[in-house]
């Protein structure tokens, strides 16, 4: 058994400014720039996604049962097309399993531009793997009459499995797969990103303070730009007509202007694989953390009495349980912890006391309870 002691000792002191190596300090905005692109998109500049319903032939014994009826009327419904009339309840099929096929559409793609394309099988199929899916047309939500890409081609599954005398044996995900440029674009979707003479950036994070950044930003390095941070997520840029006439080069550099983007102190939790991830500024005030743990053995033997007998041969043995108990307990460590501006330092402190992933998931959420630790933390 394992016990965790959280002592916290908050002290009214003010908060410690250190350097880093680097000569910058944690709140230099220059630490923090990025490219305009990286953090936001936009308005109009977006992909869309496609699916569609299609056949997989060819697999050897491993596609869909008569349990998946709608197979063999897809198989049916495509014979019909090369004029052969085939009555659905009369098929065993065992090679062929229906799929659902889908792709993204990049924003901006003409037709003849090939597109990657995946595809799941939606009946009782064991296996996609060797399988070739057939044409497929894709189409886009809302809009079930006009395709804008049809998919066909081998499916290649990445995977692998079969079995022999009642055992199997099974690699990755072998009921789905993908067809890598599959698809081909049949139709173009009309993009357009200039409504009214204005440019709309959407962050894809949204954040005042980063909105905020970006319109500012924007005016410092084009003073004849309008920006306006209409909301937490939605930046207004109104250019002159002069820069409309070359909107392409106009976005192209927005998108390479070095803006400074906030984050909130944040850490993410997950406790199912122990993994921990803590942002740039998580702040912790003067605290000192103690960390110890109790260890248990409880061991069992089996022994034999032998008593004393009134005959020569001696008396049957008498079997018991012999148990022993040890406990044992470390000594304690304990780790101070200063105002720390970075999260290398809080590691680096943590790391002191020995812990393991899971028991530092523990003591920040101590932490944080006791309102020492400056985040939210965030559990997955």
């Amino acid at each position: 058994m394992r016990a965790l002691v959280i002592a916290l000792l908050l002290a009214n002191v003010g908060w410690a400014q250190t350097e880093p190596a680097n000569g910058n300090s944690a709140d230099d905005p220059a630490s923090r720039a990025v490219r305009l692109k990286d953090i936001a998109v936009i308005r109009g500049a977006r992909s869309n996604q496609l699916t569609g319903v299609g056949v997989v032939v060819g697999l050897e014994g491993t596609g869909d049962t008569k349990s998946t009826p709608q197979t063999q009327q897809a198989i049916a419904n495509a014979l019909e097309r090369f004029g052969l009339s085939v009555n659905p309840a009369s098929m065993s099929l065992k090679n062929v399993a229906i799929v659902l096929v889908t792709a993204e559409l990049p924003a901006f793609a003409q037709p003849g531009t090939h597109i990657d394309v995946t595809v799941s099988s939606m009946g009782d199929a064991k296996s996609l793997q060797g399988g070739t899916l057939l044409q497929t047309p894709l189409y886009a939500a809302g809009n079930s009459r006009e395709a804008f890409a049809v998919a066909a081609g081998p499916v290649s599954i990445g995977g692998f499995n079969f079995g022999a005398g009642g055992s199997s044996v099974q690699k990755n995900h072998v009921t789905v797969g993908r067809i890598p440029e599959g698809a081909i674009v049949e139709r173009a979707v009309p993009s357009t990103f200039v409504t009214d003479n204005n440019l709309f950036i959407h962050l894809r994070q949204p954040d005042f303070t980063t909105a905020s950044n970006v319109a500012e930003a924007i005016m410092t390095a084009y003073p004849e730009y309008e920006a306006l941070a209409v909301d937490g997520a939605t930046i207004r840029v109104t250019p002159p007509d002069s820069r409309l006439m070359d909107p392409v080069r106009l976005v192209s550099q927005l998108e390479l202007l070095a803006v400074t983007s906030d984050t909130p102190a944040k850490i993410v939790v997950n406790e199912r694989t122990g993994t921990i991830v803590i942002g740039e500024n998580v702040r912790i005030r003067p605290a000192a953390v103690a960390h110890g743990g109790i260890t248990v053995t409880i061991t069992k033997t089996t022994e034999v009495s032998q008593p004393p007998s009134f005959t020569a041969e001696g008396g049957p043995g008498v079997p018991f349980d012999n148990t022993a108990v040890k406990v044992k307990e470390p000594k304690a460590k304990v780790a101070w912890l200063d105002d720390m501006p970075t999260v290398a330092d809080l590691v680096k402190a943590l790391n002191q006391l020995g812990v393991s992933p899971r028991d530092l998931i523990a003591i920040l959420q101590a932490l944080r309870g006791a309102g020492a630790l400056q985040a939210t933390i965030e559990i997955q």
